[in-house]
């Protein structure tokens, strides 16, 4: 009977070290991957308004000089990322393969323009920025007409504040959520010792020396968990720079080191603290309300 109860004990002993140990893995592992989503979140909010376009079109009567001239001025320029020359031929080309007609065939002439598709860098794609551009690049006599989607300006920059706002509040929450799973796992664990802890104390045993067993298990179970996030965290990363290489999740690696090294050091602590306070409350509890 003794050695069955001692292997349900055991058994229990271990259910309950792997909850912790699970408990912190999760919400590390999904903590870490918030903290990485809100150091990246202005990059890829910038890539993601750099896409948005300008294009200018020319006069037929504009030559390779022109060109070359507009090509260096907007190369100087502070506002330009990138920028692509697409001539009326390319263009034409280009709405055949979309619309799968040619135009060209009843018309029997091009009707388009030679054009520039300039991407603004990210601090310029505001509507006062694109229409600051315009109107420097308008001065230029032989720029036929200018086209930009106003509203899709407006709507991207209005949905990157609204998702920045709720990244924050999120981020908030669920660090509270962290702390507190955490926290009710190693109570949990802590409890099923309550009588072991009381029974020390009562042979004369000091409560440094009852509370210290428990904290470094704890911490070895909160760095059990932390180091599985982090393993689990640095294969997303690779993931994710394998598959979706243009998003170039690693070019902040300083950030992301010290969001690891975060992980690492929330993980010890949150299990340090949760251990310190929930046996300092069976070390202060009545032997009566054990029960």
């Amino acid at each position: 009977m003794a050695s069955s109860f001692d292997k349900f004990q055991k058994r229990r002993l271990i259910s309950s070290y792997f909850s912790v140990v699970l408990s912190v893995f999760l919400v590390l592992f999904l903590l870490g991957l918030l903290g990485l989503f809100i150091i990246n979140s202005k990059r890829l909010s910038d890539n993601f308004k750099e896409d948005i376009a300008m294009t200018v079109f020319f006069k037929n009567e504009a030559t390779d000089s022109i060109f070359n001239a507009f090509e260096a001025e907007i190369k100087a320029a502070k506002f330009a990322k990138s920028f692509k020359y697409v001539s009326k031929d390319d263009a034409a080309k280009q709405h055949k393969e979309v619309f799968g007609e040619d135009f060209m065939q009843f018309l029997g002439v091009n009707p388009l323009q030679n054009s520039y598709d300039i991407n603004l860098k990210a601090a310029y794609v505001t509507n006062p920025g694109f229409s600051k551009v315009e109107t420097l690049i308008r001065k230029n006599p032989m720029v036929a007409d200018i086209v930009y989607d106003k509203q899709l300006i407006t709507l991207v920059n209005d949905n990157i504040k609204k998702i920045t706002m709720w990244v924050l509040i999120i981020s908030g929450i669920f660090a509270i959520i962290a702390f507190l799973l955490i926290n009710s796992s190693l109570r949990l664990s802590i409890y099923a010792n309550r009588f072991i802890i009381k029974t020390m104390q009562m042979v004369g045993a000091t409560k440094a020396f009852i509370r210290k067993p428990f904290v470094r298990k704890s911490i070895l179970l909160g760095l059990i968990g932390s180091v599985l996030a982090i393993l689990a965290i640095i294969g997303v990363l690779v993931y994710i720079e394998t598959n979706f290489p243009a998003l170039d999740i690693l070019k902040d690696i300083e950030l992301t080191v010290l969001v690891l090294v975060g992980v690492l050091v929330i993980g010890i602590l949150i299990t340090w603290i949760s251990t310190y306070f929930a046996t300092q409350r069976f070390l202060n509890l009545r032997t009566d309300n054990l029960y």
